[in-house]
């Protein structure tokens, strides 16, 4: 294992963060895969499941069992976990400007179409050298104006090369699940059949550019937009949401760590004859089928439903008390699906969501992920 330590910024005189990147395996010795835990900084089972990969991969590595190379990043949001506002830590929103550190990453598309025009041919295998070499210099050749923008951009030179990206979260209180690609549902599926996933969410272009999406979308966008050269989606991202925020239990995350090397295993990654594949205990849906109960009022949330419930059209999830007036407002579901999310205080404002069902009929467009 090769340890990396990157000092980023600019931040105020005298003050600067680190990120801490481990190594395994050798670069240029067979697929490359990268995982990062906590991009959201408050979302702490994430980081426990690093842990215990580090310890797996380490043990890996060792042995001569990786094949190619695969990099950690055991929190990904130094700047975000030095966020406490009176007491309470705040790692999704910078504090600078109140942007979401996983949104607003940077697009590299453009930049790497531009490079790769005319320069494609009948070899896949070349093309896809030709695109990573692009991405490579496209990231190297991005600046940054203040310290988140400069996270993003050195997070994405690490993992914008690589076969494999695999973004841990978490939620607030929820089952475990994924994001992902519509036209990579096979290798989300097979994910989410090893990790035990309960909703697979799928887009071609969720909104916002997101990590995982800065990672995997180029590569959707220039093989539509070279149709004429064989280029395949050489890059499978996906954001993996390792259920709530008090899901955080070594037994757990060793289960989470085990499964991902498994994946890496059934990837070519990792040396090993794969076990059988679990059966997938979800239906994949469209990310634009996620519905976001909104509160309609303010006051006291009551959950009348549980995560992993099927709720019908109509349904009520949840009653919101106006302790002012006394009055009760329903929160029901517009369609039929699987309750798979909900916020974890208890009280609601109004306009905001407070739980996620996830359906097969498309509700929505534009920018489908939210906050």
């Amino acid at each position: 294992m090769k340890v990396e330590t990157l000092t980023f910024g600019p931040g105020s005189p005298g003050l600067r963060h680190q990120l801490t990147v481990l190594h395994f395996g050798q670069p240029g010795s067979g697929p490359k895969a990268y995982i990062q835990a906590a991009l959201h900084a408050d979302e702490v089972p994430a980081m426990l499941v690093a842990h215990h990969l580090r310890s797996q991969l380490q043990a890996l590595d060792g042995a001569g069992q990786i094949v190619g190379e695969v990099v950690l990043v055991p929190f990904a949001n130094p700047l975000g976990l030095a966020q406490r506002v009176l007491g309470q830590h705040v790692g999704r929103f910078d504090l600078r400007d109140g942007v979401n550190f996983n949104r607003e990453v940077p697009d590299l598309t453009e930049a790497v179409a531009a490079a790769v025009e005319g320069r494609l041919g009948d070899d896949a295998a070349a093309n896809v050298a030709l695109v990573r070499q692009a991405l490579r210099d496209a990231a190297a050749a991005l600046t940054a104006a203040h310290p988140a923008a400069d996270l993003k951009r050195r997070l994405l030179q690490l993992a914008v090369d690589a076969d494999i990206v695999l973004d841990l979260h978490t939620d607030a209180d929820a089952l475990l699940h994924l994001y992902g690609l519509t036209p990579q549902q096979g290798l989300c599926e097979e994910l989410g059949a090893l990790l035990g996933a309960r909703a697979i969410l799928l887009a071609t272009d969720c909104g916002d550019c997101p990590f995982d999406e800065a990672c995997s979308r180029p590569w959707l966008a220039l093989q539509q937009r070279f149709a004429a050269h064989p280029l395949p989606l050489a890059c499978f991202a996906t954001t993996v949401e390792l259920r709530g925020a008090a899901d955080t239990d070594h037994r757990l995350a060793q289960q989470d760590a085990a499964a991902l090397i498994e994946f890496l295993r059934r990837r070519g990654v990792v040396l090993g004859t794969p076990g059988a594949l679990p059966p997938l205990l979800c239906q994949a849906t469209p990310l634009a089928g996620c519905e976001p109960l909104l509160a309609l009022a303010s006051g006291v949330l009551v959950f009348s439903r549980d995560p992993g419930e099927r709720i019908e059209a109509g349904g009520t999830v949840a009653e919101i008390v106006d302790v002012e007036s006394g009055t009760t407002h329903a929160v029901r579901a517009q369609a039929a699906g699987l309750l798979f999310a909900r916020i974890d205080t208890r009280w609601a404002t109004a306009g905001k969501p407070v739980a996620k069902i996830a359906g097969q009929q498309a509700l929505r467009s534009g920018k489908l992920l939210g906050d």
